[in-house]
């Protein structure tokens, strides 16, 4: 008997034994994909790179004064610590109107996922009596749950007048080349400049569907649609100055990065 009972201890010993060692594998690799672990870390110490990407090289050949679209973005850093880089404009080709904008921003890693960053932002426009502005931007850039790409920022002028943006995209893989690419824009202000044509509240949106053939990852040509419009008081502003509520583009353009 007293063997018999040494030979089930001997048994369930080694089961606890395998038991608590698929337990400490599984756990292992739970702490690998969470954040702030250390193995995380140590895969996160890269070398400062070079990022850089045009989004949008586009033109727009029925939009009002054909004009030219760009959309860049571009980092210098490691996993931690970064330069932003981002620029957007809008030129048209039949005459000297448009307009362009630059952040520099320094950016620091909060989580796996998501940037903080802080810097200048630079408007300039073609055409107007007072044609650049100079403003703090403050926000994130990451991605959200379900690989949503966001970046919320906040602007704060000279003249301590405040505004917002919310950019959003997703990329659709409809097969390991074709890629569908909705993108989403909306622009508000705390308090109206008519200065610079800014209402109260809820500005204006930008929404628009791009999709590309990625003959190599870094070079993709696109066709898509843009379609923006004017909302709450921006939308009188707009009637003042003769300008359209809304505007919706066919474009085709390439993207590029590296």
């Amino acid at each position: 008997m007293k063997v018999e009972r040494a030979h089930r201890l001997a048994r369930a010993t080694r089961r606890c034994l395998v038991v608590a060692g698929l337990l400490t594998t599984i756990a292992g690799d739970a702490r690998a994909q969470m954040p702030g672990m250390p193995e995380m870390k140590e895969m996160m110490r890269w070398e400062n790179t070079l990022f850089v990407l045009f989004d949008q090289l586009e033109y727009s050949p029925a939009g009002e004064g054909r004009p030219a679209n760009i959309e860049a973005l571009a980092w210098y850093g490691g996993a931690y610590n970064r330069l932003w880089v981002r620029a957007q404009g809008e030129l048209a080709t039949t005459e000297p109107a448009g307009e362009a904008e630059a952040q520099v921003l320094f950016g620091r890693l909060v989580s796996p996922w998501w940037d903080a960053v802080a810097g200048l932002r630079v408007d300039k426009h073609w055409g107007d009596e007072d044609p650049e502005r100079v403003q703090l931007a403050i926000g994130f850039i990451g991605l959200a749950p379900l690989r949503f790409e966001l970046q919320p920022t906040l602007f704060v002028s000279h003249r301590g007048e405040i505004s917002a943006r919310l950019e959003a995209g997703y990329q659709f893989m409809l097969t390991q080349r074709l890629v569908a690419e909705p993108e989403f824009e909306l622009n508000a202000a705390l308090q109206a400049s008519r200065r610079y044509d800014i209402a109260r509240g809820l500005n204006d949106y930008e929404m628009g569907l791009r999709v590309r053939y990625e003959f190599r990852r870094e070079i993709a040509p696109y066709i898509g649609v843009s379609r923006s419009r004017r909302i709450g008081g921006a939308t009188n502003i707009a009637r003042e100055h003769g300008e359209p509520i809304a505007d919706t583009r066919f474009v085709m353009g390439v993207r590029l990065w590296r």
